[in-house]
């Protein structure tokens, strides 16, 4: 033999409603917070009245509050801002190795380093054009010293020349080459 556990409506009513007066009794305890103060990190209930106030008045910077779009998603949009950065850099002469007469690509150099996560895409990027081009490991001591020579800083860089020998371009990323390839085609 069943029996029912079928409770009434009155009764489920009265369990809401000690429910909701148990969680309108509900006391937390105090939360401790820790914030960085003057290069170490230290309760702030513990700080001295005016860096707590400071700490009132700071504010969280969130990228979606920002107002900041900061998606590129479309490839033209990506080229015509790396167009831009590389116009910028060549009118404050800040990239003077840049031959604006000639930027057809006749050989390159890349300098890469086995331990460089961004090194293997540019390289296969570039294995995909029939170019004259060599692979400078500076991970070497003769790579290191070439690429001091010719103002390499980072890991992968290529360095496009023009038939006269004359540097045309850098680029450090696959995004740079396809705006180089690019400006390279619709020059010719």
């Amino acid at each position: 033999m069943q029996t029912s556990n079928k409770r009434s409506l009155a009764d489920v009513e009265k369990e809401i409603l000690a429910t909701k007066a148990e969680l309108e009794n509900v006391h937390g305890t105090e939360t401790e917070v820790y914030a960085r103060i003057v290069g170490y990190y230290r309760a702030v209930k513990h700080w001295n009245a005016g860096k707590r106030d400071e700490y009132e008045q700071r504010k969280m910077f969130t990228l979606e509050d920002s107002g900041i779009n900061f998606e590129l998603s479309d490839k033209a949009e990506i080229t015509a801002k790396i167009n831009e950065r590389n116009s910028f850099l060549q009118s404050e002469n800040l990239s003077p190795k840049v031959n604006n007469s000639s930027k057809e690509a006749v050989t390159y150099e890349l300098y890469t380093r086995k331990t460089c996560p961004n090194c293997p895409p540019v390289k296969d990027f570039m294995t995909n054009f029939d170019m004259e081009g060599k692979v400078i490991d500076v991970d070497t001591e003769d790579g290191m010293a070439q690429a001091a020579t010719n103002g390499v800083c980072a890991s992968p860089t290529v360095i496009f020349y023009n038939a006269d020998g004359i540097e045309t371009n850098r680029c450090h990323n696959v995004e740079e080459l396809e705006s180089v390839f690019n400006l390279v085609t619709e020059k010719a």
